[in-house]
């Protein structure tokens, strides 16, 4: 019957038609839409590293200490930008760290001084685009970040009067095996989220561009 025929042929051509859609090269899509589905990627990735910080797993973990996902997040955002969207940056993932923790010391100083400080090494003479580069770089931001950290528990504890239970000896011994373990694991797992990022942050930069 011709009615029936013509429904069979319909549904797959509206089926096709939607699949085109689902599939139209990013290049096509409104520069609104596209900028809004940047920031669904980057808010999802800041996510993932949230949700990874508490995880330890086969790989995952050392001493105790697991990779610094924030961290490596703010290096793989801050290697190609300014100094200041490196230091927004990382203030604010410092604080979204801190309300999955404790603001006392705030992690908000710490991932601001190292947005900013890759930031200044942003020039082809200092980092080049491959995995060592930003392993290196990962390894000595990592080690920047718990200094820094336990600078502040430093200068909490000689605000207490010397009387609280964080000496300022178990500080800096802790410090030491912290800053090893979080160096060496967050470097290893850096590419994990600098390279989709990084392919996906220049795809849509030349589309920008274009």
């Amino acid at each position: 019957m011709p009615s029936f025929s013509g429904s069979k042929h319909n549904k797959p051509r509206g089926l096709q038609r939607k699949l085109k859609i689902l599939y139209k090269p990013l290049a096509h899509w409104h520069p609104v839409t596209r900028q809004l589905l940047n920031w669904v990627v980057t808010a999802g990735s800041v996510l993932f590293c949230l949700l990874m910080l508490p995880t330890r797993s086969v790989g995952m973990e050392l001493l105790g200490i697991g990779p610094d996902w924030l961290l490596i997040w703010v290096v793989s955002w801050s290697v190609k930008r300014s100094f200041w969207q490196g230091v927004l940056a990382g203030i604010v993932l410092g604080l979204l760290q801190d309300a999955m923790t404790s603001p006392h010391p705030t992690h908000a100083i710490t991932l601001g001084f190292v947005g900013g400080l890759t930031s200044l090494l942003q020039k082809p003479r200092f980092i080049q685009e491959d995995f060592i580069s930003i392993a290196l770089i990962v390894f000595v931001m990592a080690v920047v970040a718990v200094t820094i950290f336990g600078i502040q528990l430093t200068w909490m504890n000689n605000g207490d009067g010397g009387e609280s239970l964080r000496k300022i000896e178990y500080i800096w011994a802790y410090h030491k095996r912290v800053a090893l373990a979080s160096a060496i694991l967050s470097s290893l797992w850096a590419p994990v989220v600098y390279y989709p990022l990084n392919l996906w942050w220049q795809k849509m930069k030349l589309l920008e561009q274009g």
